[in-house]
């Protein structure tokens, strides 16, 4: 049992000898000292003679000392006031047991509330230099340009005309179909455009760039003795499939551009600024 089971011994021991001592001292009595006791026995008293005989049994005689050890009761006068006997006291901390096993962790607790952020830390030390990595993909670039003109003059007539070029400058990837007079976008992006004619003396040059079958701006110069050159230029936002491409205003009213075979003097233009799937 080890000293936890000496402790516990010891004090049952004690508690023992405290509560069987006034028990164990009353030995019993043979059946001679019975007799004896019986033979003694007086007749019963009352309640008055009984405390007389008691009181001079035990009131000291005149001219004798009280004895050093006496009983009293304390319904005697005079009775002496006696301190009372302290109970002895048993120390608890013998009795205290070994230390046990540790007992199941208990529940996890609920989340305190997020503190402040700290303070930076120091910058740590620079690393070594990675490995080389892999090479990339090749860069890839979209091109899209045409630049087309006319050497033979067109008059207007009682209907709209696609101006068609017969002299083929640049035609990068067959983008502008010669046979048409349009131009159709297979790279979508920012496109710039420029048309430039030369009008017809005593005539009105009326032009329209279009744009899948809708006008979107004009080339326009009034009657006038002599013939100049004009042009007109602006950027579009195309998208794949897209159509772009001149065209001559009908007849209401005489209409034509000049040129020869000699020279030319009519010009469409256009080319890929940015495409569509650049940042």
């Amino acid at each position: 049992m080890g000293s936890r089971g000496l402790r516990l011994g010891l004090a049952s021991c004690l508690l023992l000898a405290f509560a069987c001592g006034p028990v164990l001292g009353r030995a019993p009595r043979g059946p001679q000292e019975l007799q004896e006791q019986e033979g003694t026995e007086e007749p019963p008293l009352d309640h008055a003679e009984r405390d007389e005989k008691n009181h001079e049994k035990y009131s000291p005689r005149q001219g004798e000392d009280e004895p050093a050890s006496r009983c009293f009761r304390c319904c005697d006068p005079g009775t002496p006031v006696f301190q009372a006997v302290p109970v002895p006291q048993i120390n608890i901390t013998i009795l205290k047991g070994e230390k046990g096993d540790r007992g199941d962790r208990g529940l996890q607790g609920k989340y305190g509330k997020t503190g402040s952020a700290g303070a930076r830390g120091h910058t740590g030390p620079k690393g070594q230099k990675g490995s080389m990595g892999a090479p990339g993909d090749r860069c890839k670039n979209h091109y899209a340009a045409f630049s087309v003109g006319r050497k033979k003059p067109l008059h207007s007539n009682d209907y709209y005309q696609t101006v068609i070029f017969d002299t083929e400058f640049v035609n990068l990837y067959g983008h502008f179909n010669m046979f048409t007079g349009k131009f159709y976008c297979y790279v979508p992006g920012i496109y710039f455009f420029t048309l430039n004619v030369h009008t017809w003396n005593q005539k009105e040059t009326y032009l329209h760039i279009m744009k899948n079958g809708e006008e979107v701006v004009i080339l326009f110069a009034q009657v006038s003795d002599r013939s100049i050159m004009q042009s007109q230029s602006l950027m579009l936002e195309l998208r794949d499939q897209d159509e772009v491409w001149v065209r001559l205003f009908k007849g209401e009213r005489e209409n034509a551009i000049f040129s020869d075979e000699f020279d030319t003097y009519i010009t469409f233009s256009g080319y890929l600024v940015k495409h569509a799937l650049e940042p």
